[in-house]
């Protein structure tokens, strides 16, 4: 069933938005409960849990999918970051953020961080942006001065 799943993922089309009304079969929370089950029934017997009315990764790749077949490939790699951060902390997602800040890193800084998302989030489009913005940085100037 996983391999069927992935290939009607993958065929995604402007057709299939929005998924909640034209392919609610394909939609589950992360903890993979299906989005028809969402249901206030359900929230008040305590069925629902917070995680529940979190988007899932999966849900962040058929957007994805549907934005690269009308030839949006820019959202459609923001939709796969954004599927790389779910499992990131809040917190964490923060400091990234302020050390993305200009003249807050040094290029050193930076490309740990990309080697973290990498290595132990195994968040390769955000450790990319990551190196790309680390580059972008030091052509312009920038960096944090390395305080010797």
């Amino acid at each position: 069933m996983e391999n069927t799943m992935k290939e009607k993922i993958e065929f995604l089309t402007k057709e299939d938005y929005p998924l909640g009304s034209n392919r609610p079969d394909l939609l589950f929370t992360p903890r993979e409960q299906a989005y028809n089950d969402l249901t206030l029934d359900a929230a008040l017997k305590g069925e629902i849990t917070g995680a529940d009315l979190r988007i899932s990764p999966k849900t962040l790749e058929m957007h994805a999918n549907i934005s690269e077949s009308l030839g949006r490939t820019q959202l459609a790699k923001n939709f796969r970051r954004a599927a790389e951060m779910i499992k990131i902390s809040d917190a964490r997602i923060l400091e990234i953020y302020n050390a993305l800040r200009p003249n807050r890193s040094t290029k050193e800084e930076l490309l740990a961080i990309a080697d973290e998302l990498e290595e132990e989030y195994e968040a390769t489009e955000n450790a990319e942006l990551i190196r790309e913005a680390a580059n972008v940085y030091e052509r312009r100037g920038r960096l944090k001065k390395n305080e010797d």
